[in-house]
């Protein structure tokens, strides 16, 4: 292998522009996730090498210094071992596209790359809130426009039971309020079509005959005109989590995330008994699989499930003294 053909740069190109974006025809989304990874895996390698008047070559991912780099972000960076195996699992892709491309040409070490374990981690409950939750939620917006905003927001987001990426996504033009439907693209790029409450149906008319923008406009605009952002969400729902908690103490100790809006709607469906594969279908899951974990989380389910197994009936047996034991006690 020349020493142009193995600098790692190069084959980092081609992989993100020709292999993920072009053959692939991955969604911007995931292109940008394994950029990424790359970025702080390259800013990694060139912290921690000694020479650094060359440039990186496709040498320098052994997996010794792969094991590093993940240590390097649970450690230094403080992510989590999910974000260290998803990381993991970007690199492992492109040792896979220069196995193909290289073959025998590729360096000895880089394959063994491939055998770096994924890391067991705690598989933790899924957090939702209640209908009570929601509702003190909900009714702890304002009646400004962002207030209003807000309030739409996170109905549609328990509505839909959609990924906020989703919902922010979302243009004038996907909603049908003649039908009582919104329509969503997904992970993947695979779009669905979900039906409205009449709730969400009136607000939606309400806000749309208050800002009338064209069917291309962002249907949840920040106050410039453009898209919200994630963070913008983010902020918005601790300051709404922060205000509700006046009424209802209980969220002050919840954790509320924006995708906790989404696990709501799942656990709502599944303890009214909506079939998992329906669940799984409405949430745009890949499979049924996924939403198995909601059934783990659910403790209603469970009380319901036990309540149908009768408990057994035997009595423990009391303590009752022997004739001799008495008799001894009584000559003491």
């Amino acid at each position: 292998m020349s020493e142009q053909t193995s600098e790692l740069s190069q084959w980092l190109q081609r992989f993100l522009r020709e292999y993920l974006a072009t053959q692939r025809n991955l969604s911007p989304a995931t292109i940008l996730a394994y950029r990424d990874t790359f970025r702080l895996l390259v800013r990694y390698l060139w912290k921690t090498r000694a020479n650094r008047t060359r440039p990186l070559a496709l040498e320098v991912l052994t997996p010794e210094t792969i094991v590093g780099f993940l240590d390097h972000l649970e450690c230094q960076r403080g992510n989590c071992i999910r974000t260290r195996n998803a990381r993991l699992a970007a690199i492992r892709s492109f040792v896979r596209y220069l196995l193909d491309w290289l073959g025998p040409d590729l360096p000895p070490a880089l394959p063994r790359v491939l055998s770096i374990p994924v890391k067991r981690q705690v598989q933790r409950l899924i957090g939702f809130l209640n209908r009570q939750e929601i509702d003190a939620l909900l009714a702890a917006t304002d009646n400004s426009w962002t207030g209003q905003r807000d309030h739409l927001l996170f109905l549609l987001l328990y509505n839909t039971g959609a990924r906020i990426s989703e919902v922010l996504a979302l243009r004038v033009g996907d909603v049908d309020l003649a039908n009582g439907e919104v329509g969503l693209t997904g992970k993947g790029r695979k779009q669905r079509r979900l039906p409205l409450w009449p709730v969400t149906r009136h607000e939606l008319r309400r806000w749309l005959k208050a800002n009338r923008r064209s069917d291309d406009a962002p249907l949840l605009p920040n106050r410039f005109g453009e898209r919200l952002s994630r963070a913008g969400a983010a902020y918005q729902l601790r300051r709404l989590v922060h205000r509700a908690a006046h009424r209802y103490p209980a969220l002050e100790k919840r954790q509320v995330s924006l995708h906790t809006f989404r696990h709501s709607t799942a656990m709502a469906m599944l303890e009214a008994d909506v079939p998992i594969e329906v669940i799984a279908l409405y949430l745009g899951h890949e499979s049924p699989r996924t939403t198995h974990a909601y059934v783990v989380a659910s403790v209603t389910m469970k009380r319901q499930t036990l309540a149908k197994v009768n408990p057994p009936r035997g009595k423990k047996p009391r303590f009752r003294p022997t004739d001799d034991d008495l008799r001894f006690l009584d000559n003491l």
